[in-house]
């Protein structure tokens, strides 16, 4: 297979004509298979706050999206630890390298090495204020050709920029801060300029109920002000303004 600029080029004209996140992770995944990878995530760090840290697509198995979630692996995973101090694509191998990370870090690689995924390929998105868009890779083959890894990385890039513009309509595979889809909804309402009153009557909720909302995602989302959070919003592509 080839593995260069005008493969890339293809594969963001096909996902520039799809509509979802869910159609934009299936024809990643198919773009990834021949090269070893069979599970990927897409998604954004906030270094600065973590449970502000979200994810667009996550492609995992359950059972791993499970054990992701409660165990706080988020605040110690190795992969987040490297996009601290890497601005270029790198490998688990590279991790393995540094010998620098936590030890559930270390104990997340051996997992994923039991369930038969001894590489994963990382491409950093450095964003505004701290915030780092990535798409991490997991699969069972070395990932050291080059040409692969920039064909890799392209698609990766790709993948990042368009979906994020979709999750704004579509909803967040694991959204920041925790944020239920009503707050959601009134968050993105909140960035569009309405008051408690328009998002109730928007929403067929009481205004007080729409205030307890914002003032639950304002809290959630550490701001102190309704332009803060609108803020906040368009940067962590809650709403796409």
């Amino acid at each position: 297979m080839a593995a260069g600029g005008s493969d890339a080029g293809d594969f963001n004209a096909c996902l520039r004509r799809l509509a979802t996140p869910a159609e934009c992770a299936a024809l990643f995944a198919k773009a990834i298979a021949p090269l070893g990878f069979d599970t990927f995530a897409s998604g954004e760090v906030d270094l600065q706050d973590r449970s502000r840290s979200s994810f667009h697509i996550i492609n995992w198995p359950d059972s791993w999206a499970k054990f992701y979630r409660e165990s706080g692996l988020i605040d110690r995973d190795p992969i987040v630890e490297g996009l601290a101090h890497r601005t270029s694509a790198f490998t688990w191998s590279d991790l393995r390298a540094d010998r620098s990370f936590s030890r559930l870090g270390t104990h997340a690689l051996d997992l994923a090495a039991a369930a038969g995924w001894s590489e994963g390929f990382v491409v950093p998105l450095p964003q505004a204020s701290g915030r780092i868009g990535l798409v991490s890779l997991a699969g069972n083959r070395d990932c050291t050709d080059p040409d692969e890894r920039h064909y890799l990385t392209l698609i990766s890039i790709c993948l990042h920029s368009y979906v994020r513009t979709l999750v704004g309509r579509h909803g967040f595979a694991l959204p920041p801060a925790g944020l239920t889809p009503r707050e959601l909804e009134a968050v993105r309402l909140v960035a569009r300029g309405m008051s408690d009153l328009a998002i109730g009557q928007t929403l067929g909720i009481a205004d007080s109920t729409a205030h307890e909302f914002v003032e639950k995602a304002k809290r959630k989302m550490k701001v102190r002000s309704r332009a803060e959070l609108a803020a906040l919003a368009a940067a962590l592509a809650i709403v796409d303004l």
